[in-house]
């Protein structure tokens, strides 16, 4: 096991908790269009993130044993493999240290914020309580540079999920970790686990920071600079003004990152906006990759996180095959394949059964013709170099519309009671990204209300590929497919997912390309009181 190189950590500065957002904050917001088959109603007439309904249903997953937790968000240096490189991280390692819990615990985490800016913890994944869902602006009030914020909620759910800033770009730092929720009644037999966390990766290289690229995208194919920037932070205080021009600059000294001529035909065209310089598997580069020991015959359990700002990752193991049992935590009829493709924040996990020698697990970076690496060992021989590309890559992939949801968690046949159009709009020449028509604003709340099926449509208007993800909830792909908080829609098609309103409060629903939600593409749901 190697070790990131160690950065100065000052003491910890533990500032007052920060309240969770409740009617005070809420209360500025203005009255929105809706964008939906129901139009938006006024911001006073929604359930807001501190509300009685919110502490009722967190009441109904009772209280389990207390996990307790303390992260701190810091600027730090980090080893990638050979490159050194300034970023943010939670403590000082890549990914950030492992959260696992069983489902039933309470978690208990403490987030101190030692960068230079406000920050905030979104629990990717999770059908939690509102107020803790980390969205600044929305759920909670920023964590300001100097404070701390406690986060604690139920745990109820087994799976494999991740945590992230839901603060403009700063997921495209090195700002992440898994969160493991073990299952008490786990069905599943296995020797070993393999936490295997995908990502691009652009900060600290040569200039370089998100908020750099973010800049530079905003101003177009065509370079102009007459619309919005961006760097929004969901209206939760993240500089405004000033923080765009600081943004600006920044792009003027760093190089361009902007990525033209990526094609995929599985993500139906355009694959990506950005050029990054890296490619990672847990925190390493291809040149010094991890390796994960194991026996002969071992059946191992792998999962899968994308925490990319902008690459999809067509992944195989060299020599194996694998049988895919989840997807975003959620159990499906065992299938097996070669390849899996990943959106940005989907997950996937599997199960393999372990050869003798050493074998590559390749995460191409799709249409961008580079990879990440790490390696299985399991007996001698030399390790596959950087450039390893098994032929699994092209054999049988599975993508989440061919699988079945675990008979269990399959969401029983209803009629919706109410269809959400969601039309994804924008293009990279104008880096207008957006839903129905309209940047995200917070005040604009597309409504449901408890105890309804809901039946959201993406309805893809552009010439590229969106990851889209849902707060608070998993959805259903259509005809018995498995159940989800993140889903590809491909360009010029439409997806319609169906998911049970049984979580209230206030959540964000966005594309999990960091820099197209951040440019506008996001909205929210609301409940009604």
């Amino acid at each position: 096991m190697r070790t990131h190189n160690r950065a100065h950590t000052r003491r910890a500065v533990l500032g007052a908790g920060l309240a969770a957002a409740g009617g005070g904050l809420l209360a500025a917001c203005s009255d929105g269009a809706g964008g939906s088959s129901s139009p938006s109603a006024a911001p006073a007439a929604f359930v807001t993130p501190d509300g009685a309904e919110v502490a009722a249903a967190e009441a109904k997953r009772g209280s389990g044993p207390v996990r307790s937790v303390r992260l701190t968000a810091t600027r730090t240096q980090l080893d990638l493999g050979g490159r050194t490189v300034d970023t943010w991280a939670y403590g000082d390692r890549l990914p950030g240290k492992e959260v696992r819990v069983t489902a039933g615990d309470t978690l208990a985490l403490t987030l101190a914020n030692h960068l230079p800016e406000p920050t905030s913890m979104h629990w990717h994944g999770l059908a939690l309580r509102n107020d803790m869902d980390g969205v600044p602006g929305v759920t909670q009030r920023p964590v300001r540079a100097g404070a701390s914020f406690d986060y604690r909620f139920a745990v109820t759910h087994p799976g494999t999920y991740w945590f992230h800033p839901h603060s403009g770009v700063q997921q495209d730092r090195g700002l992440y970790a898994p969160l493991i929720v073990e299952d008490p009644k786990e069905p599943l037999q296995y020797d070993k686990e393999w936490v295997v966390v995908l990502d691009d990766w652009v900060d600290g290289v040569d200039g370089s920071t998100p908020d750099a690229v973010l800049a530079e995208l905003s101003k177009g194919m065509g370079g102009g600079m007459d619309h919005d920037m961006g760097g929004m932070d969901h209206g939760g205080g993240g500089g405004g003004m000033h923080h765009m021009s600081m943004t600006a600059a920044a792009a003027e000294k760093s190089p361009s990152r902007m990525l033209m001529g990526a094609t995929s035909p599985l993500l139906g065209g355009d694959a990506g906006d950005v050029a990054y310089p890296y490619y990672l598997v847990n925190g390493r580069a291809p040149a010094d990759p991890e390796t994960f020991a194991a026996e002969p015959g071992d059946r191992i359990r792998i999962r899968f996180i994308n925490a990319g700002g902008d690459t999809a990752f067509r992944v195989a193991l060299g020599d194996h095959k694998m049988t895919v049992t989840h997807t975003d935590g959620f159990p499906v009829e065992h299938a097996e394949t070669d390849a899996l493709l990943l959106g940005m924040g989907e997950r996937y996990d599997v199960l393999v059964e372990a050869k003798d020698g050493v074998f590559p697990l390749t995460a191409l970076a799709e249409g961008k013709k580079e990879a990440a690496l790490a390696l299985l060992r399991t007996g001698g021989g030399s390790a596959p170099g950087a450039s390893a590309r098994p032929r699994e890559l092209d054999g049988k992939l599975l993508t989440a519309d061919r699988l079945r949801a675990g008979e269990a968690v399959r969401l029983r046949d209803r009629s919706p009671d109410r269809t959400v159009t969601l039309r994804l709009t924008g293009s990279m020449a104008k880096y207008d990204w957006a839903i129905n028509g309209e940047k995200y604003a917070p005040s604009r709340r597309l409504p449901v209300a408890a105890g309804e099926r809901v039946r959201l449509s993406f309805v893809n208007a552009t010439t590229m590929w969106h990851p889209m993800h849902l707060h608070g909830h998993t959805f259903a792909l259509p005809g018995g497919g498995p159940r989800k908080d993140t889903a590809i829609v491909l360009p010029g098609k439409r997806l319609d997912v169906d998911f049970d309103a049984a979580n209230p409060g206030l959540w964000m629903l966005h594309c999990h390309n960091v820099y197209h939600s951040e440019s506008g593409m996001m909205t929210l749901l609301g409940y009604r009181k």
